[in-house]
């Protein structure tokens, strides 16, 4: 399971990239289009956001801290740096699940008091079907707003 989970992270997080290099001007991340509320670029940071904190800060102790809000309001970062951002949150997805045992998996993940019962694998799970989301939807963002 885990040598799987960092491929499959790696992959999508190298495609990540991918989507950003392929918007022909820069500043189209950033464009919004009448119903869709949230940019190409904006998604990017939500995702770098809740990796580094969910799987960065939660099980790799990095002591990273959350600012999501900012992950929604911040605007014009060149694709440089938010690539840089895409690589440096790999690089800690990758060392973080790396560094868990097999029972680490099978631990009780709660993200909060009133959730029901889950494993960390189980949530981990969860968080690439996420990310895999708002692939999706920087793809689809990409070609509508070009």
């Amino acid at each position: 399971m885990k040598a799987s989970l960092i491929k499959l992270f790696n992959r999508d997080l190298e495609k990540l990239k991918t989507e950003l290099q392929l918007y022909s001007d820069e500043a189209n991340i950033w464009k919004l289009d009448k119903n869709i509320s949230n940019s190409g670029g904006n998604l990017v940071l939500h995702i770098i956001g809740n990796l580094n904190h969910f799987i960065g800060a939660n099980l790799g102790n990095t002591g990273y801290v959350r600012q999501r809000e900012l992950e929604f309001s911040q605007k014009n970062i060149s694709v440089e740096e938010i690539c840089n951002q895409v690589d440096e949150t790999k690089n800690i997805v990758t060392s973080t699940l790396d560094s868990l045992t097999q029972q680490d998996f099978q631990n009780e993940y709660r993200r909060n008091p009133f959730e029901d019962f889950m494993t960390t694998e189980y949530f981990l799970l969860h968080l690439k079907s996420h990310l895999a989301y708002h692939l999706g939807q920087i793809n689809y963002h990409r070609r509508l707003i070009e």
